[in-house]
């Protein structure tokens, strides 16, 4: 099962669930905001460093599917040229914001500028609206082996709820692996 997170708001909580990471021998794949990245330009390393994934999320997370082709395109390039300028690499994987599945034209402009998967996910627990630790855990809780799961740096409730996460995944026999891993 993949664990794919939106990198954005608290840098704190990012590092937060990274050690939690760390300590548990996981490995997450992070979809980053480019204006995150640019103002927190240690991310990307230390997502890396920690056996990460690392792709684009565009690069102020607006709902890309509202926006006209030149405006979709500058999103994905401009996040793209950061992560490259960053680490050398644009990543793996595009997610587009604010929707669950890119339209023909993100994906068209996504393939453009080097993307030849737009990572979408299965499972939504609705991190992002803070519903509590508890809630979170039972949104990933029964997810089926294969499945990628939409989680969010910048949410206290999602820190906490990870251990949870963890333990569950374990004593179903499941392992969270970087998406590069589960679609490899």
């Amino acid at each position: 099962m993949a664990l794919t997170f939106h990198g954005g708001d608290d840098p704190g909580t990012a590092r937060a669930i990274l050690a939690v990471c760390a300590e548990r021998d996981a490995r997450i794949t992070v979809l980053a905001i480019g204006t995150w990245l640019a103002e927190n330009p240690t991310m990307a390393a230390e997502i890396l460093g920690g056996g990460h994934d690392l792709g684009n999320h565009t690069w102020s997370h607006p709902v890309l599917s509202e926006l006209g082709e030149e405006e979709v395109r500058e999103e994905i390039v401009r996040c793209r040229d950061l992560l490259v300028a960053q680490t050398g690499s644009p990543g793996a994987f595009f997610r587009t914001s604010s929707g669950q599945h890119a339209s023909p034209l993100i994906l068209r402009e996504a393939g453009l500028a080097g993307y030849s998967t737009c990572l979408s996910y299965d499972v939504d627990p609705e991190d992002w609206t803070d519903p509590g630790a508890d809630a979170v855990r039972a949104g990933v809780a029964e997810a089926p082996a294969g499945s990628i799961v939409s989680l969010h740096f910048g949410h206290p409730g999602t820190v906490d709820a990870l251990p949870g996460i963890l333990d569950d995944l374990t004593g179903r026999g499941l392992q969270p692996v970087a998406a590069s891993m589960l679609l490899g």
